[in-house]
């Protein structure tokens, strides 16, 4: 009887002991982190090339895919995206950590960042996307720390660094064949000019050679239409002519520079188009650009953010 109690006792405490566990295993899982990353076996990245665009691609198995982004005329971006929304709006975490094989270095905090509920769920400027490049060639893995969406644990999302550095080698002598600028940057470009003046300055050319050298090389713009204003000084025809002149001054100077005569549609508009009450804001010509599939629309272009009138 003695012997059949000890028994009895022996496998009452294992059961004990097994439910404890699963119970601690359980109340354990709700505060585990949700872990997105690429291993050793299936971390790839790919360079897409262009002069508009430099970018490195990266797939995160079970998230969605990380993106280093360099747009001609702008400084270096990254945006992490998914297609279905995994992190919750608010408040994350960047840093830069030792990848599970290189035990014992210290996380670098790159700082907050800001999590959105859009399909690009992260996206950080020039300094932070720099810091992360850094930390995959020093061998580290940058990772962005958030709370799901639908309970309280912690999703992780790193970047894995192999097959690193090459494509970016590949990215560095892409960015050194950017154009200076992009198309929104010059798409709706403006020459000022003085009172009466038809001349153009040295940052005058510098944005006419941009936008040259941009044209040139997009095949899909098909109009650039130059048109020339004055202020509302002085006789109607008097400000006419001299519209006529500082669009014909800008348009003999993109010519000069290699722009196609068929692409160039140069009108004169007088003082009937003024977008300020200030005169200064009014002598201008201002410069439009229109890819093919866009709206045609014959009005002038007033200059960036201002839209259209006429």
């Amino acid at each position: 009887m003695i012997m059949t109690m000890s028994v009895r006792q022996r496998w009452f405490r294992k059961l004990t002991g097994l439910g404890a566990m699963l119970l601690s295993a359980g109340l354990g899982s709700q505060t585990l982190a949700s872990s997105y990353g690429a291993g050793i076996e299936n971390s790839q990245w790919y360079l897409s090339e262009s002069v508009f665009e430099c970018s490195l691609v990266h797939d995160v198995p079970g998230y969605g895919r990380a993106v280093f982004s360099h747009r001609a005329g702008e400084s270096l971006t990254f945006f992490l995206e998914s297609e279905t929304p995994m992190m919750r709006p608010g408040r994350g975490q960047l840093v830069v950590e030792a990848p599970s094989w290189r035990p014992g270095i210290a996380p670098r905090p790159i700082g907050a960042v800001t999590v959105s509920d859009s399909r690009r769920a992260i996206t950080v400027g020039n300094r932070e996307a720099t810091l992360m490049a850094q930390g995959l060639l020093q061998g580290m893995r940058p990772t962005m720390t958030r709370a799901a969406w639908y309970d309280d644990r912690p999703v992780r999302v790193h970047l894995s660094n192999v097959n690193f550095s090459g494509p970016y080698s590949g990215y560095r002598e892409c960015v050194s064949g950017l154009l200076p600028v992009n198309y929104d940057q010059i798409r709706r470009s403006r020459v000022p000019f003085a009172s009466g003046s038809t001349s153009l300055s040295d940052a005058d050319r510098q944005l006419l050679d941009n936008i040259v050298t941009y044209v040139m090389a997009d095949s899909t713009v098909e109009r650039v239409f130059v048109d020339g204003h004055s202020d509302s000084v002085g006789s109607r025809i008097d400000n006419r002519a001299l519209s006529e002149e500082r669009a014909n001054v800008v348009a003999d100077y993109l010519r000069s520079r290699g722009m196609h005569e068929d692409l160039l549609i140069v009108r004169a508009q007088g003082d009937q188009f003024p977008v300020s009450r200030r005169h200064a804001d009014n002598r201008r010509t201002t410069i439009r650009l229109q890819r093919q599939g866009e709206r045609s629309d014959l009005q002038q272009a007033n200059g960036p953010g201002t839209g259209f009138s006429g």
